[in-house]
């Protein structure tokens, strides 16, 4: 699932970044790599966990882009990963009238479908900010696709 493989690449970023550099904030307009883990958590607890998964909606999206430090790399890095595993096989165990049912996310009106269409983009878009913060303080390829010939054709 794209959820794994983009928990891989975080995971491949955060052990190259030490604990300082993981709240580290270019400027004002971007995230520090620690508030967009504790970001994602959010977005996956109140779209995936409460809405598919009917747990209470708890999520105080103001806070998470406040978080600016006061836990550890290994902390926000533990508690996202649980959140994705949970996710995956709340995802995974889906009933199909689960999957089409429209409901109420945030100020959105979506399928479940949907709710999991936008989970996976946002934490690719996210993933993506990862990666380029990592990038920038390491001057380093990421090596993400090694040993795989990425210049295969297709087979009909």
């Amino acid at each position: 699932m794209r959820l794994e493989e983009n928990t891989s690449k975080i995971g491949n970023c955060l052990a190259l970044i030490s604990e300082s550099e993981c709240w580290y904030q270019p400027n004002g307009s971007t995230l520090s790599i620690g508030t967009t883990l504790v970001h994602l958590r959010g977005n996956i607890t109140q779209y995936i966990l409460s809405s598919l998964g009917q747990q209470p909606d708890r999520r105080t999206r103001d806070l998470e882009f406040a978080t600016r430090g006061g836990l550890t790399k290994a902390e926000v890095w533990g508690a996202c990963q649980a959140t994705v595993r949970e996710a995956s096989a709340l995802i995974g165990n889906l009933p199909e009238a689960e999957a089409l049912r429209i409901r109420k996310v945030q100020a959105f009106h979506l399928s479940g479908i949907g709710i999991v269409l936008h989970v996976v983009e946002h934490y690719a878009y996210h993933t993506g900010q990862i990666v380029y913060i990592t990038k920038l303080l390491r001057d380093r390829n990421l090596d993400f696709y090694r040993g795989v010939d990425l210049n295969q054709k297709n087979n009909p």
